[in-house]
């Protein structure tokens, strides 16, 4: 099962590099074009829009991985005891049970972009309106990893460092 996670994690790294190099030209082009040329293209605003909106959906699942999430550490560690343990169980139980609950919305969400398309663009929105799914499957599916692991004594709910922060 970690070898799933850790493809996981690496398919949601790419596909966030692939996001940010996308918002990276298209900022470049509107920026290119409103300084040297007489018109710009307005879909760049759009496309950039979309990145950033995929950025922070594969990313969610990440962060909460990594620890990069908002935390109350004050709180949570400042408790005597198995009790900051049990906070962050609780925590990533209660995130998997409102991504499970957020799931079936997510999903009327994307299929009603079927009828719809982006203005500039023309794409169908459910490609864009996917997102919010992904946001709720890869969020749920990190937290109950983090439960599974915290159970099972393979980790104890805190953050898990980058090598950046090591």
């Amino acid at each position: 099962m970690t070898y799933a996670f850790k493809g996981l994690e690496g398919l949601c790294r790419l596909l966030i590099l692939a996001a940010f190099l996308i918002l990276s030209g298209s900022v470049l082009l509107q920026v290119f074009a409103r300084t040297f040329l007489t018109t710009a293209p307005v879909w760049t605003e759009e496309l950039t829009r979309f990145c950033l909106i995929y950025i922070g959906a594969l990313g969610a699942g990440l962060a909460l991985r990594s620890g990069d999430m908002v935390n109350v550490d004050l709180l949570c560690e400042s408790l005597p005891g198995r009790g900051p343990w049990i906070l962050r169980l609780v925590s990533a139980l209660l995130t998997a049970v409102f991504g499970i609950a957020l799931l079936s919305a997510a999903w009327n969400y994307t299929a009603i972009g079927i009828r719809q398309t982006a203005p500039s663009l023309g794409w169908r929105m459910d490609f864009i309106h996917a997102s919010i799914l992904i946001l709720f499957v890869t969020l749920t599916l990190w937290a109950l990893m983090r439960v599974f692991e915290m159970l099972t004594g393979r980790h104890d709910g805190r953050p898990i460092p980058t090598s950046e922060d090591v």
